[in-house]
């Protein structure tokens, strides 16, 4: 029998997601089990699976019979991230593209398990929100539970206001600003998920972006997007939906375009192998405070050398 004492870091989680936790490879099946049968003590009396933990509670743990434990974190690299703010309570990154925010759907690890690798002192990191894989930007990390909490209520609430910075095929009609279409997530026979735009809202969710036109480069468009609705490829979605797929986008864009863009033929000079879309902007309340934070992360130099280059291309020609 074993006794915890709840610290900030499990401060206002859930029983069973607590037990999940500390009993690294219990099937869920078996936690409850032991929650119902009254083997799970908080501060001595019995307890239910959605009763909430305090700073300072006791949890009596029932020995179990575990699964082998594991070898696989041990092959998960250490890895720090390129920091744009940090306190008591989160912190912000910069994510790269190509590195997924955790594991999972064949990846076997990512940004947060790399980071509690490098951050073993570390009580408590979890992800505040996601980024796509292929996508780069500002990333929030809680190092508290009840900062998780508040700022996962300001991305529900719509107080937190995030731009992105993207590259459209084609000139984006400058009079465009908003496009109000509701997204339908679905599977590919393949078991991927993929999203689609949908005519009828009944049979999708509400999506909103704010679209801003940068530069026009005639070919391309350099946008920003801000979403007030936070659906899963909603940018990527509603670009294409409007004819202006983004460069790179290997599920919803020009796949040919993409192809000769990696190689340097679509722009001689000018070689780019991923997606352009980059989370350059956050604006959202301080979880303690309430004081507005304001993120801003660099386009990578990939992104910023491709733009370097339209721009040389634009002025040469004299437009």
């Amino acid at each position: 029998m074993q006794y915890v004492r709840i610290d900030e870091g499990s401060d206002g989680q859930r029983l069973d997601n607590f037990l999940t936790k500390i009993l690294k490879g219990a099937p869920k099946p078996l936690v409850y089990r032991i929650i119902r049968s009254g083997e799970v003590r908080v501060n001595k009396a019995r307890a239910s699976a959605d009763t909430r933990l305090s700073l300072g509670d006791e949890v009596r743990v029932p020995p179990v019979r575990l699964p082998e434990p594991q070898t696989e974190a041990s092959s998960v690299p250490a890895r720090e991230f390129p920091v744009l703010f940090e306190d008591d309570h989160f912190l912000a990154i910069n994510k790269p593209a190509g590195v997924a925010v955790h594991g999972g759907s064949g990846v076997s690890f990512g940004v947060i398990e790399q980071l509690r690798r490098a951050r073993p002192q570390a009580k408590f990191l979890e992800l505040v929100h996601r980024l796509d894989k292929e996508t780069s930007g500002v990333l929030l990390v809680a190092k508290k539970r009840s900062a998780l909490t508040r700022l996962q209520d300001c991305f529900r609430e719509r107080t937190a206001h995030k731009t992105y910075a993207a590259l459209v095929i084609g000139a984006w009609p400058r009079s465009k600003k908003v496009v109000d279409v509701a997204l339908h997530k679905f599977l590919t026979a393949e078991g991927e998920r993929r999203v689609m735009a949908v005519a009828d809202p009944d049979e999708g969710r509400r999506s909103i972006s704010l679209v801003h036109v940068v530069n026009d480069f005639g070919d391309f468009s350099l946008l920003d997007v801000t979403i007030k609705t936070g659906r899963t490829h909603q940018i990527r979605v509603h670009l294409c939906h409007e004819g202006h797929p983004i460069v790179g986008d290997e599920k919803y864009g020009d796949f040919a375009l993409n192809k000769a863009m990696a190689r340097g033929q679509q722009l001689p000079g000018a070689k780019f192998d991923r997606m352009f879309l980059h989370a350059r902007s956050l604006r959202i309340p301080h979880p303690a405070t309430g004081e507005e934070v304001s993120l801003q992360a660099p386009l990578p130099a990939e992104c910023q050398g491709l733009v370097d280059h339209l721009q040389a291309r634009q002025a040469a020609s004299g437009a």
